[in-house]
């Protein structure tokens, strides 16, 4: 495949796998109605582990694992499965809408930086303004869609402070999950790395999950939710894992987190065209600067 090929289908993962998962965020609504978080956390990691099995078989021309790619999978499951998912949670429920899409919108920037002093790439001017792009057209996204809201549920003083520290948590957790990503997609294929990873994730979910599950009352949950609750398993921890991990090995890092604009842009357009919400003029012109960073980046020739 030639290089402008091999770059187009890597950009066409990364964008469909951040699209998904604002997708399936949109659409989780009625999932964390039915489920207590931390259960529905263990119920989309075991189900994904089930379908994935075909995948934790080791390729014949599959060298054997070291002990840093162990480690290395462990710490991608554990910042970008278990621990992102706590910070986001317990963040947005001391903060505010606003102040999430404002503090998220830096995983670009925090991505490249993140590649930067741990892989050394190079971050060339064009991805940096790619980068400043992204983060100012998620800011303006978050201003805008919040301010119907604005008057609902915003907590002051110390607890917005921790709010917001939380929720940067969250964002380190995520540069960290593509940094360590990009280096495990060059020992091991992008199918078993999600299986892997997965499996972990239900590991550390497991003592939480099953002291829930033991509590609830499972045969209260409707034939449509359980429905639901398949496809976000299966849309976020096998589809989008594996659509990331394709599209990172072909690309420097800094490259792979300009695509996580997509999740917001996802998310409104599934509100829009789903959920009926409305799409201010504001928000338009932040599609129009968040996706301007896409186009940076595919006009920028660089490699790691």
């Amino acid at each position: 495949m030639n290089p402008s090929a091999n770059r187009l289908v890597a950009y066409a993962c990364l964008a469909l796998s951040m699209s998904l998962v604002g997708s399936y965020v949109a659409l989780s609504k009625p999932l964390v109605a039915a489920f207590p978080v931390l259960l529905l956390g263990w119920l989309r990691f075991g189900i994904a582990a089930l379908a994935m099995l075909p995948w934790l078989k080791k390729p014949a021309a599959e060298a054997p694992m070291t002990p840093q790619t162990r480690r290395l999978l462990f710490l991608e499951s554990f910042f970008g499965n278990f621990l992102f998912s706590i910070c986001m949670l317990y963040g947005i429920s001391l903060s505010n809408a606003v102040s999430a899409g404002v503090v998220m919108a830096s995983i670009p920037a925090v991505i490249a930086l993140m590649g930067w002093a741990m892989l050394g790439e190079r971050v060339a001017p064009r991805v940096w303004a790619a980068a400043s792009c992204a983060v100012l057209g998620q800011a303006i996204l978050a201003f805008s869609h919040a301010e119907p809201a604005s008057d609902t549920g915003v907590t002051a003083g110390a607890n917005l402070w921790l709010g917001n520290l939380l929720l940067f948590g969250a964002v380190l957790c995520e540069a960290a999950y593509t940094v360590i990503g990009k280096k495990l997609t060059g020992s091991l294929g992008p199918k078993r790395i999600s299986a892997l990873i997965n499996l972990w994730g239900f590991a550390l979910m497991t003592p939480l999950g099953l002291y829930l599950a033991l509590q609830f009352d499972f045969g209260a949950v409707a034939l449509a939710t359980w429905t639901l609750l398949v496809f976000y398993a299966l849309a976020a921890s096998v589809g989008t894992v594996w659509l990331w991990m394709t599209g990172a090995s072909r690309l420097p890092v800094a490259h792979s987190g300009i695509f996580t604009v997509m999740l917001p842009i996802s998310a409104v357009l599934v509100g829009v065209l789903v959920l009926g919400e409305s799409l201010s003029g504001l928000q338009l012109i932040a599609f129009a600067i968040a996706l301007a960073g896409i186009v940076l980046t595919w006009n920028h020739q660089g490699t790691a």
